[in-house]
Order: C-alpha cells, then sequence, then structure tokens
C-alpha cells in the first residue's frame, strides 16, 4: 500500500527520471576515457576482448533503453518503479566497481562515478521511494534492477558478444 504522506514528490520524481539518465552519460564518458579505457581495462583483468566498437555500440544501446523505459514509466504512470529499478541498477554497479577496484587495489574505469554518483544515489532512491509503492512491487523492481547487471555481467564478460 502507497504510504501518501511520505510519497515524494512529483518534481523530484521528474528531476531523478532526468538525472539517473545523464549521470548515465557521464559514467560512459568515465569508462570510455578513465585510466586505459574500459575495453583495455577488462582485457588485462579479466582477459575478456571487448572491442570499442562493441564497447560504445552496448552502451548507446543501454543509455537509449534507459531513455525508452523513463519515458515509457511516465506515459503508463509507473515512474516510482523505474526509479527503483534504476537504483537498484547504479547501486550494484557502484558495489561492483568499487569492489573490483578493491581486489585488484588499482582504479577501475568508472570507479569514481560508480562510487560517488551511482552508488549515493542509488541508495538515496531505494530509500526515499521505499514507501512510494507496494512491498512486492519494490522487490520486484530491485530484482529487475540486479537481473539487469546479471546480464550486463555476463553480456561484458563475453566480449560484447549475445551468441
Amino acid at each position: 500500500m502507497k504510504n501518501w504522506k511520505n510519497s515524494p514528490s512529483d518534481a523530484l520524481v521528474n528531476f531523478l527520471l532526468l538525472l539517473l539518465p545523464l549521470t548515465y552519460l557521464i559514467h560512459i564518458a568515465e569508462e570510455y576515457w578513465g585510466g586505459e579505457g574500459y575495453p583495455a581495462y577488462i582485457l588485462r583483468l579479466r582477459g575478456v576482448h571487448l572491442s570499442t566498437t562493441r564497447f560504445l555500440m552496448a552502451h548507446s544501446v543501454g543509455f537509449v533503453l534507459v531513455t525508452i523505459g523513463v519515458i515509457l514509466a511516465r506515459r503508463f504512470h509507473f515512474p516510482q518503479m523505474m526509479l527503483i529499478t534504476l537504483a537498484a541498477i547504479v547501486s550494484v554497479n557502484g558495489i561492483t566497481h568499487a569492489v573490483t577496484s578493491l581486489s585488484v587495489l588499482s582504479y577501475g574505469p568508472g570507479l569514481y562515478t560508480s562510487v560517488f554518483i551511482w552508488f549515493p544515489l542509488g541508495i538515496f532512491v531505494l530509500l526515499r521511494f521505499k514507501n512510494a509503492v507496494s512491498r512486492k512491487r519494490y522487490w520486484i523492481a530491485i530484482a529487475i534492477g540486479v537481473g539487469v547487471n546479471v546480464v550486463i555481467g555476463i553480456f561484458t564478460m563475453r566480449g560484447g558478444r549475445i551468441a
């Protein structure tokens, strides 16, 4: 049941629906230009051949999907659920980048945006919107976000190949 007393304002919802995709562009830029760049980093660290072209194409598709998701969420009236899903995605990404960097004791492209922008933003949204939707919808949105990260991880470890 929605807790109307603690329901986030429409202005906050709209702001976050714009902010999360914009921070994705910042994250892509850091992964591309940060350090040796993510394709070279994942090759050195895990032996995965992810070409720069595949990296950019994958992120382009990801950005388009996020943008379409935000538009559909607004159009079909599920913006809070979309925000919770995106918050789960960026929070897990932040944790993944931090754990990987700690495990190898070095910077990995995307670390700063993940740890200093996405993780705090994701946690803020997850906490602020916890009572904005039913408990079931909240956990479904988180599960979708985690599932998206699993798919992205598999895709990345396959060098950006689908088949």
